[in-house]
């Protein structure tokens, strides 16, 4: 195969990360971005990262798409080794940067040829399994890529990585900045593409994207929180969760912090969700009327992002 394109003996699966670390910085300014992050991904899965901004996830991209190399661990895509098989790695990828980084003073038909070009293939040849995106673009294709839509690049960007017909598709954080119609458009090409038996790992910082995951890894500062299904992550979620709003929302959040059954409070859209340390909320309710603070309340349905917010306490 040629430098380093020995394959690993045995792929048992599409991803496989062993105790990844990396820093950044100077010796003595050391910055950690991954505390030896492990974990599996299956052939085939829809594999989510999820965390906020500074978690670690555009970095273990890099180093799975052998952009950055790992200080310490090791990690292969497809069967390959990400530091001495890079070579086979980039042919068998997709990888979509979380900014946009195609070329804006061509057009979207140029860039698109661009990148069939560089893996030695054509639109024409893999136009079965872009042209449900691409499709929606093709009425563009004459426009310079710099000129269109945020959405509008999100799809000319996936196209790209598609076109030669990836095993594994990274993408980084492919939502951001994008509006509601176009995220969820996205999501359902996705599902398209997991049907063609592309192995996808996507990273987001939205918490309601993790649902549309086979299975997700929370992630924050470096360090994997947990991996499991949605919602096995949700099931595991054990104390009773309240929904509390009032006229007066600061007013009401300091209170409800300051009463002794209160694990956690914290704001959840037009409600604060609270944590309850036991079942009975009686004593939390009739200490907020007894200082005539007003409120409504009602039970939660815990979701990934309250799981999120627990682990990150736990982690501390």
């Amino acid at each position: 195969m040629g430098n380093g394109g020995v394959k690993l003996k045995r792929k048992m699966y599409a991803v496989s990360v062993n105790n990844i670390a990396k820093s950044y910085g100077a010796k003595k300014n050391v910055t950690p971005a991954l505390h030896g992050i492990s974990f599996d991904v299956k052939p085939g899965e829809l594999f989510g990262l999820i965390g906020p901004d500074g978690a670690g996830k555009t970095t273990l991209f890099r180093i799975l798409t052998t952009l950055l190399l790992p200080d310490k661990g090791t990690a292969s895509v497809d069967g390959f080794d990400v530091v001495n098989a890079y070579k086979s790695i980039r042919r068998r990828v997709g990888y979509m940067p979380g900014r946009f980084s195609l070329y804006q003073d061509l057009t979207v038909k140029e860039n698109l040829d661009f990148f069939a070009t560089i893996f030695n293939t054509s639109i024409e040849k893999n136009y079965d399994l872009v042209k449900d995106i691409y499709a929606q673009i093709e009425p563009f294709s004459n426009r310079m890529a710099g000129k269109l839509s945020g959405g509008m690049k999100q799809k000319l960007a996936l196209s790209c990585a598609l076109i030669h017909r990836p095993s594994v598709l990274f993408l980084d954080e492919p939502t951001t900045g994008v509006d509601a119609v176009s995220r969820k458009e996205f999501w359902e090409m996705l599902k398209r593409l997991k049907a063609e038996g592309i192995t996808i790992l996507v990273s987001t910082p939205y918490m309601d994207e993790a649902g549309m995951c086979d299975r997700v890894a929370l992630i924050q500062s470096g360090r994997l929180l947990e991996m499991d299904t949605p919602s096995a992550i949700i099931r595991d979620f054990s104390k009773k969760l309240l929904a509390l709003k009032g006229p007066d929302m600061l007013t009401l959040l300091q209170a409800i912090r300051s009463h002794k059954d209160v694990a956690d409070a914290y704001p959840f859209g037009e409600f604060h969700h609270v944590v309850l340390e036991q079942d009975d909320e009686s004593g939390l309710l009739g200490y907020l009327q007894d200082n005539g603070i007003a409120f409504e309340a009602k039970m939660a349905v815990p979701d990934i992002e309250d799981c999120f917010i627990q682990l990150m306490k736990e982690e501390r």
